[in-house]
């Protein structure tokens, strides 16, 4: 099996040049992990004192879901903390299990698409193959996706072995891993149904938890997984179009793409350089004449336009 062609720093940047993009704060991580529960507690806060902006809550909440997400990701590469056990518990505990998802087996599967990266043997290609497809056709994905349908195949038919051979676009990044962590999920799951309960707003754990994980999680991971690799030309042959990188606007990041995910590219050129120094990557790639060949969308909006450019139904 043929892995993805690769490029290496010293193609680019001097060692002096590298070495900034090689080190590991040891309190960054543990601090984006406590941003982004912070920002889960004060929208669910927001939303029990003014019910009127649940919906703003739930959007706000299942994209710092997705930030959970990405997080474990940066636990899979190593990068939440220098401390391996460290990087272990809060990738494991306190980002993947919340969601439905297993670190431990979560970190093969994804690095086995790196080293596959849009290749056959890629695990991930099912989500981006599909593209170009209608306004139509991801008009009905977003639908399934924000009215739980996906949230449910995901969650309960996968659990069940129903996608046991097979996989399509509703199976995002890491479903085939999340059907077999049920039972962490259902533990702290009912621990936060059992703080909600105790502080008298039981309900608020289906409005602004199981809400936002059932709807708009499962949509902005569609929208992630569209935007990282569909409708790249080249990005079978070419380290530098293995993937495409998003400039998002403040709004994006707040409510499609946390935590730098937007800077895929980057991250698929090198992998080990922590998600909160891709910015500055991107800078210095872009400045190199490599930097030409890569996929930039100016933006989300212009990712789902090229991505519904398809014809047909």
């Amino acid at each position: 099996m043929p892995a993805a062609p690769r490029a290496r720093p010293a193609d680019l940047f001097t060692p002096d040049e590298w070495a900034p993009f090689q080190t590991r704060a040891a309190w960054v991580g543990p601090l984006l992990v406590l941003h982004c529960w912070g920002v889960i507690l004060l929208a669910a806060i927001v939303g029990v004192l003014w019910p009127i902006l649940i919906p703003l809550c739930v959007a706000i909440i299942g994209t710092r879901q997705l930030g959970l997400a990405i997080l474990m990701h940066e636990a899979a590469h190593g990068g939440l903390s220098p401390n391996a056990r460290l990087n272990e518990v809060l990738g494991h505990w306190l980002c993947a299990v919340p969601i439905g998802a297993s670190l431990a087996l979560y970190r093969p599967y994804h690095l086995s698409h790196h080293k596959y990266a849009q290749q056959a043997e890629d695990p991930d290609l099912v989500l981006s193959a599909p593209f170009p497809v209608s306004r139509a056709s991801l008009r009905r994905k977003i639908i399934r996706d924000l009215t739980g349908q996906t949230f449910f195949k995901q969650r309960v038919l996968f659990a069940f072995k129903a996608f046991a051979s097979q996989r399509d676009e509703d199976l995002a990044e890491g479903a085939v891993v999340t059907g077999r962590s049920v039972a962490p999920f259902l533990l702290v799951n009912a621990a936060l149904l059992a703080a909600a309960s105790l502080a008298g707003v039981w309900w608020a754990y289906f409005a602004l938890w199981l809400l936002p994980l059932a709807t708009w999680f499962p949509m902005v991971t569609r929208l992630r997984n569209i935007a990282e690799h569909a409708c790249v030309e080249g990005s079978a042959d070419d380290a530098f179009r293995a993937a495409r990188t998003t400039r998002a606007a403040w709004w994006e990041r707040a409510f499609i793409a946390p935590y730098w995910v937007n800077f895929h590219a980057e991250h698929h050129l090198f992998m080990h350089v922590p998600c909160w120094k891709l910015p500055a990557l991107h800078r210095a790639v872009h400045a190199r004449p490599q930097g030409e060949r890569m996929e930039v969308a100016t933006g989300y909006l212009e990712v789902l336009k090229t991505a519904s450019g398809g014809a047909g139904a």
